[in-house]
């Protein structure tokens, strides 16, 4: 987030007089349009703010979005985000990219903008495929994938976006999915943070992964297998009406989550957690619990504000200056110079 002065704007001022072109059903469809409606209630500035992009589906969404925006090459968003938010630190840079550019050939560059907390949101879509090349497998694909690169099923180990940012450093990690109704209050608490937030967004790829989250992502029966955390409110899904109240209790010796029947809504006496977004212990525990034994926690994991990379990077330069003159002339001169006169023969 950057400090600025609010903007009133709808949204309509953020669409741009582009055909959006993905494919019909594709759950990117229903990000951008939740991306849309949130800049306005951000007072963000279509002057002020950039869309940057990589190579990939998701990586169209510049062409969407009524700002400045860069469609850079594969996997080098990162790069290209870290340099513009440090040649103008006021600009509110967004950052979208997807599993297999964000994690295969851009996983460096990704490690790097989260562990030097660079101030920007970054949205990584995650549909478990790559859909832009044919449905060849990503590294988030699930073990046993059939795909075009993995005919009889994929022996990949699947990367866990979340558990990557968290490991690089990052000090705000989320989770949502292309549909919610709380995405945008994701996308809010991203905004607000300072530093580099990485938000992870489950993404319906109709063509190539059709419904991969509608375990968890189905309306119905979705309390049950969501879990919406929410700082300082108790990890607390299911309901009466689907066979009762549940809960996450932490098992200190086991150092383990573990589900708890929560009887007449007495979360406390069924010793339920209480969400911490500052406790990264406990937002590594989370996002590796494993779905079907446990909900999927969604929400924001982790808000632990650091120090910002650009802000480091100007102070240090305007201490370095300090008392100096800027001079290219001298410059030029400093050193071993020779001045050359005389005439030639």
């Amino acid at each position: 987030m950057n400090d600025m002065t609010p903007v009133t704007t709808t949204l309509k001022d953020w669409e741009t007089d582009q055909e959006v072109r993905w494919c019909p059903g594709c759950g990117d469809y229903a990000i951008l349009k939740a991306v849309q409606r949130t800049l306005p209630q951000l007072g963000s500035d279509p002057a002020n703010t950039v869309f940057i992009s990589g190579i990939g589906c998701s990586s169209r969404f510049p062409y969407y979005i009524e700002s400045y925006g860069f469609h850079t090459i594969h996997g080098r968003a990162p790069a290209v985000a870290t340099g513009v938010k440090l040649a103008n630190p006021d600009l509110d840079v967004w950052l979208v990219t997807g599993d297999g550019d964000g994690l295969s050939i851009g996983g460096n560059h990704m490690l790097h903008v989260l562990r030097r907390n660079v101030n920007m949101q970054i949205l990584l879509f995650n549909n478990e495929i790559y859909g832009l090349t044919k449905g060849q497998y990503s590294p988030t694909s699930r073990e046993g994938t059939r795909s075009p690169s993995s005919p009889i099923g994929s022996v990949d180990h699947p990367a866990k976006p979340c558990a990557f940012a968290l490991g690089a450093g990052a000090r705000f990690v989320a989770r949502g999915f292309d549909v919610s109704k709380n995405l945008p209050d994701v996308l809010i608490a991203a905004h607000q943070h300072q530093g580099a937030a990485f938000v992870e967004i489950f993404q319906n790829c109709v063509v190539y992964n059709k419904d991969v989250f509608e375990d968890f992502a189905a309306p119905k029966g979705a309390e049950d297998r969501q879990l919406w955390l929410a700082d300082g409110e108790p990890m607390l899904f299911g309901s009466e009406k689907s066979g009762g109240v549940k809960g996450l209790a932490f098992d200190a010796e086991a150092l383990a989550f573990r589900v708890v029947d929560v009887p007449d809504g007495d979360w406390r006496a069924a010793g339920v957690r209480v969400h911490d977004v500052r406790n990264r212990v406990m937002a590594h525990l989370l996002v590796e619990l494993p779905f079907g034994p446990y909900p999927m926690p969604l929400g924001v994991l982790y808000d632990d504000p650091a120090p910002t990379f650009e802000s480091a990077v100007v102070a240090e330069r305007a201490a370095a200056s300090e008392g100096k003159e800027a001079s290219l002339a001298k410059l030029l001169a400093k050193g071993q110079t020779w001045t050359v006169g005389g005439v030639a023969d």
